[in-house]
């Protein structure tokens, strides 16, 4: 049976551009947030195969560590022409000092070594697993996607990670170039919402199984 989360929860992550998203994501439902990197908490190891294992890890440690339910988000650009890297490994491909605009160039690099022009198949689609986790072990997984291409040079300096070298189906602007209210805001008036990002998304899907709008 799904539950309903209320109170305070934990954002397990030590990102402050993931923890500022899930922070307005939670607003209308009165859930207070507090991030694992604001309470001091270790990074767990994310060993898993697929963005919900580690998602799980991530919020499983968390609850555990602090009596609270936790929520996590795992996600990562996925590179039709590349396989699927970045992936798992969207993040890794940042290095320990976060350089995502190295990693940009990396996908790019990968891409012109593959022969993949600006005119070739730059399709690609991000992935954001959201796990709720309780203190006493129960989970909900929710997941969303959102389709698009990469494009170079990156574009704009909103958002975080990625998000200047990713334009979704439909938008002439990556995720760079549109404002936090474009990429996440979801109009809750409407009987199915709708969101743009793929946390959004997966977050239209939590909110309708846990969450009560205030």
């Amino acid at each position: 049976m799904p539950r309903h989360l209320t109170g305070k929860v934990v954002i397990a992550t030590h990102n402050p551009g993931k923890l500022r998203e899930m922070q307005e994501l939670l607003a209308p439902f009165g859930v207070e947030a507090v991030s694992a990197g604001e309470l001091g908490l270790p990074v767990p190891e994310e060993n898993g195969y697929m963005f919900s294992e580690n998602a799980a890890i991530k919020a499983h440690a968390a609850a555990k560590a602090t009596g609270l339910p936790a929520l996590s988000d795992d996600s990562g650009l996925c590179v039709d022409a590349l396989d699927g890297a970045p992936g798992l490994f969207t993040a890794n491909w940042a290095g320990p000092n976060k350089d995502f605009p190295g990693a940009m160039a990396r996908v790019e690099r990968e891409l012109q070594k593959r022969g993949v022009t600006a005119e070739g198949n730059r399709k690609a689609h991000f992935v954001s697993a959201l796990v709720i986790a309780w203190p006493d072990g129960h989970e909900e997984l929710f997941e969303g996607r959102v389709f698009g291409q990469v494009v170079w040079p990156p574009r704009g300096t909103q958002g975080f990670g990625y998000d200047p070298m990713f334009q979704p189906e439909g938008l002439d602007k990556t995720f760079g170039e549109i404002s936090s209210e474009e990429k996440h805001g979801i109009d809750w008036s409407k009987p199915e919402p709708e969101a743009l990002s793929h946390r959004a998304r997966a977050f239209v899907r939590l909110a309708a199984s846990c969450l009560r709008r205030i």
